[in-house]
């Protein structure tokens, strides 16, 4: 990832903080959940995490460590 890329990523997840997020990671799972902190190697903590399945409901998975390897994108939520 160039400094550009890295730099805009950190503002994203620095503005997210305390807020909800929708995360997709490899292999297609769906999680949403309240952005609580991240790192350098841009790992996440999630509170209230929720799986979104693909019947369109979701399960409840609590506090989620999700490792930044497996990230394919992250979304602020507006609801």
């Amino acid at each position: 990832m160039s400094e550009y890329n890295r730099d805009i990523t950190i503002k994203v997840l620095s503005d997210s903080l305390h807020k909800k997020v929708l995360i997709r990671l490899k292999g297609g799972k769906r999680i949403r959940g309240n952005l609580e902190g991240f790192d350098q190697h841009m790992n996440l903590l999630l509170n209230n995490g929720e799986e979104l399945l693909d019947d369109g409901s979701f399960k409840s998975l609590g506090s989620v460590i999700i490792r930044g390897d497996n990230v394919i994108f992250i979304s602020p939520l507006t609801s």
